[in-house]
């Protein structure tokens, strides 16, 4: 009797995501999580981490899909499993560090106390840890659900995204079970699937929650982890509603969008790290010689409403987007009111 060899699927992986895995369902897949959607190229690794690799490898390379499968494929590795050396080098240079999950559960749920008006939604909080409110979330309204799905988060510096997604801890690598999850967009997705029947109803929700639902970072294999975290959490929920793995159709579709909502960015300047464009030429003086000038590129992002491409910061250096709660390491800003549900436009899936 031959054995069968089983079908890839992303319900089957727990922390770390094997990229080699990822290229068994589509190398599409891998392409779109790698993709710079200003230039058109590939993200960057933006940290010197992986320069004993070799060629390829430097900061200002291009990550590849050969840099990070076959032979490669267990490179880039989620915080938890980085040795301590590497930890404390990136922390030191990047200022990274990573949130616990059980103040990441605080800092939204305050997101969620301001749009709610009202504490304890969608769990109580214990003293390093939280307790699920098993109850379908109240809204004031039939339609109400829909505006909380619609409302525009983001998660700036945002690491392996613990504030949008939390399949894991972050910082201790514990795995979370979904009906524990406490990520900005694993509440969305909860109300999804709390409020829709259908898979068709179901898809065109989710689809608008993670359109809805951005995060930015400075060093690529940040900006790989989280699309990849993303991702997994997708499929996730749709096993969890379905009981089934997503199709690849529904994955690529997911990745798309993670292409340009999850993306490469240094933060104080709006600007894809070290990536330029041709300026054109200098001459200070009628007797030299012009000098070509580089220029930085500045990040561009998706307005999935207008079906648009914005910069992410004007000349001004002011924001174009006008997110509903901007969240992070630091500090939590937010200037959600539960808006009059019933009037605000559906999205088409």
């Amino acid at each position: 009797m031959t054995a069968t060899k089983k079908k890839a699927s992303l319900t089957d992986v727990k922390i770390d995501v094997k990229e080699n895995y990822i290229l068994q369902i589509d190398n599409k897949l891998l392409e779109l999580l790698l993709r710079d959607r200003t230039t058109g190229t590939n993200i960057r690794w933006a940290t010197s981490n992986y320069e004993q690799n070799g060629r390829g490898y430097r900061e200002k390379d291009p990550i590849l899909v050969p840099n990070i499968t076959g032979k490669n494929g267990n490179i880039i590795k989620p915080r938890t499993e980085k040795s301590k050396a590497t930890q404390l080098e990136r922390i030191k240079k990047n200022a990274e560090v990573f949130t616990p999950s059980w103040i990441c559960n605080k800092q939204n749920n305050l997101v969620d106390e301001a749009w709610f008006e009202s504490p304890n939604v969608f769990n109580k909080e214990t003293a390093l840890g939280w307790k699920t409110l098993k109850r379908k979330i109240p809204f004031k309204n039939k339609c109400a659900w829909k505006a909380y799905v619609q409302s525009m988060r983001l998660e700036i510096s945002c690491g392996e995204a613990p504030y949008l997604v939390s399949r894991y801890d972050t910082t201790t690598g514990d795995i979370i079970p979904i009906q524990e999850r406490i990520g900005l967009l694993d509440r969305k997705l909860r109300v999804v699937g709390e409020n829709t029947k259908s898979e068709k109803e179901w898809m065109q929700w989710t689809i608008c929650a993670f359109q809805n639902t951005f995060g930015y970072d400075f060093q690529g294999d940040n900006v790989l982890l989280a699309r990849e975290n993303l991702l997994l959490t997708f499929a996730d929920y749709y096993f969890h509603k379905f009981k089934k793995a997503p199709g690849t159709e529904y994955l690529l579709q997911i990745a798309d969008i993670l292409s340009w909502n999850i993306w490469q960015m240094d933060g104080l300047s709006g600007q894809i790290p070290f990536t330029y464009k041709d300026g054109g030429f200098e001459q200070l003086d009628l007797f030299e010689t012009p000098k070509k000038i580089m220029v930085p590129i500045q990040s561009k992002i998706m307005n999935w409403e207008s079906q648009k491409t914005i910069y992410y910061k004007n000349s001004k250096g002011e924001n174009t987007m006008k997110f509903d709660v901007i969240i992070g390491n630091e500090a939590v800003i937010c200037g959600l009111t539960p808006e009059k549900a019933c009037n605000i436009k559906e999205f088409a899936a």
